[in-house]
């Protein structure tokens, strides 16, 4: 039987380190989660394709989706997008932005696109947080994002991995270990975090 092949669609989050990382898997928190598996079940392991290109918004996934997620017929597709849609707004305000309806509308037509063209079954992971303190500018216009999500995983009865709430939870304990090295890209605490939440709820989906 072929082992179960996952994809990592996303942006820099989810490409971190893929050119110095073994196959391609990067070294942030998709290698966490190859690791654990690996040492979790090493006869059943499953083939882990790292699809993270930085700077990503939900539109540069739109464009390579047929490539990077039609064609390779995932068996789990993990989807992490969300950020630099909100990023862009603080950093860049004079390039055409992805406003929350766009963002929506394009989420949409790329689940259809998946349930219809593949066998997936769809992850789907909140954005993390822009910037450690809770209420600034990039978190708070980043709760949108997060509620389409939510929107969309209850339409089509998709798994959530609460990435956000994770990090927000940790950020209101006050903790003095940080996640980010700037407040967007992860430290390895913070790798870890976003890993332990997938798995999480990825162990739910095999329980």
């Amino acid at each position: 039987m072929m082992n179960k092949r996952i994809v990592f669609i996303g942006d820099s989050i989810t490409e971190w380190g893929k050119e110095q990382g073994l196959d391609n898997i990067g070294t942030g928190y998709v290698k966490y989660i190859y690791d654990y598996l690996l040492v979790s079940d090493p006869q059943d392991f499953p083939e882990i394709i790292n699809c993270g290109i930085g700077g990503d918004r939900i539109t540069d996934l739109a464009n390579r989706w047929q490539q990077d997620v039609v064609d390779l017929q995932p068996d789990i597709l993990s989807i992490s997008v969300g950020i630099n849609d909100v990023w862009r707004q603080l950093d860049e305000p004079e390039i055409e932005q992805v406003m929350p309806e766009k963002f929506e509308l394009i989420y949409r037509e790329l689940l259809l696109k998946t349930l219809k063209e593949t066998n997936a079954t769809i992850i789907i992971m909140e954005p993390t947080v822009i910037g450690e303190e809770i209420k600034s500018e990039g978190n708070k216009k980043l709760q949108a994002y997060v509620q389409i999500i939510a929107k969309l995983a209850t339409e089509f009865n998709l798994i959530v991995v609460p990435t956000h709430q994770a990090f927000l939870t940790y950020l209101q304990a006050n903790n003095e270990h940080e996640l980010t090295i700037d407040g967007v890209h992860m430290n390895d605490v913070g790798n870890l975090l976003m890993a332990k939440t997938w798995l999480e709820t990825y162990n739910k989906l095999n329980a």
